[in-house]
């Protein structure tokens, strides 16, 4: 199992360790994370640090010492009232209902899987509530800004090759995004034989190795082509080379970065950045914003839900209808502005 940062810091700070068994515990499920449920590192570190924290807090509220560094066995012994409590001085903390949703998951899962393996005889998280995640919109573009937000990526009048095979990238990335709606780490992990430019169509893998085929527009294929034509060369071995010839893990990588190694998720995030930036109207940041908003002008044209689902790649209904009331709450503020007795 990876060392979640959480042990990390508690090992450098001198703090109290996991018991042998409840560490032995934690790496198992992150095994089975990994191996039988095809989670990713994040999850996977996500929901060990979880643990963690939920031995560190039971045992220090139980007022229980720790012997030569670490703390007694906890998981063993966790009941629904220690849960409760973990949450609720979370909560008391201010974490906010999302996060607290997450760990609530991250338990459940847990205890799921140590009653399976016989570590437990009972799953003391049966009858533990899941706090309601918060009504909070995600933050979507208007049309007006997004064609402005593309327009802009488009408009490179660089005369140094590289430079301008940055720009060229930059917008194909953009424009696909917005067209697709993709995660960005779906988008950092495409190849080049994932696209299907006769169809325009790419095959991207997402969650739990889940892979689905989405379809992208005219305009996002026209940019494609031009950074595949145009750019992509210019990037594909680091400055200063001789040779145009690539090899390595990168030969295959749709999206390139500077030094010739495939694009990551930090530096595609730093693109999206800095074009949302130069709008001038909007805080809106982050890839995701672009997600939210191919879902929502989907959806305000009136694309069917099951399809915008499956675009997504979301494995419940209920998280795309999340997408639903941006396109009401859109339609009452164009009301209020529109309708002289609104």
């Amino acid at each position: 199992m990876p060392d979640s940062t959480a042990a990390r810091t508690d090992s450098a700070g001198g703090a109290p360790r996991l018991s042998a068994r409840d560490r032995s515990w934690v790496e198992g499920f992150a095994d089975h994370l990994i191996h039988e449920r095809n989670r990713s590192p994040q999850t996977v570190r996500a929901y060990a640090s979880d643990l963690e924290g939920l031995v560190r807090d039971v045992a220090r509220h139980s007022g229980v010492e720790p012997v030569d560094g670490a703390w007694p066995d906890v998981l063993g012994a966790l009941d629904l009232a220690d849960l409760r409590g973990w949450l609720g001085r979370l909560s008391a903390a201010g974490r906010s209902r999302s996060t607290l949703a997450r760990k609530t998951a991250s338990v459940r899962v847990f205890m799921a899987w140590a009653v399976n393996r016989g570590h437990l005889e009972q799953d003391p998280s049966l009858r533990l509530s899941s706090p309601k995640r918060g009504g909070h919109l995600p933050d979507a573009l208007s049309a007006e800004q997004a064609g402005r937000l593309l327009a802009a990526a488009g408009d490179s009048v660089a005369e140094d090759p590289r430079e301008r095979a940055v720009a060229l990238r930059d917008a194909a990335l953009l424009e696909l995004l917005y067209a697709t709606g993709v995660r960005v780490a779906e988008l950092a992990g495409l190849d080049r034989q994932d696209v299907d430019h006769e169809r325009r169509t790419m095959v991207v893998t997402g969650k739990g190795s889940r892979q689905r085929t989405v379809p992208f527009g005219a305009p996002a294929a026209a940019a494609l082509d031009r950074w595949l034509d145009q750019g992509r060369r210019y990037l594909a071995v680091p400055p200063g080379e001789a040779s145009g010839v690539q090899s390595g893990p990168a030969e295959a990588a749709l999206f390139l970065g500077v030094r010739g190694g495939r694009m990551g998720v930090r530096q595609i995030r730093e693109v999206v950045n800095r074009a949302l930036a130069g709008l001038g109207d909007t805080s809106a940041s982050g890839p995701h914003v672009l997600r939210h908003t191919a879902a929502t002008h989907l959806l305000d044209g009136g694309a069917d839900l099951r399809s915008v689902q499956e675009l997504l790649g979301h494995s419940s209904l209920q998280t795309t209808q999340l997408y639903t009331h941006i396109s009401v709450e859109r339609l009452r503020e164009g009301y209020r502005q529109a309708h002289p007795r609104a």
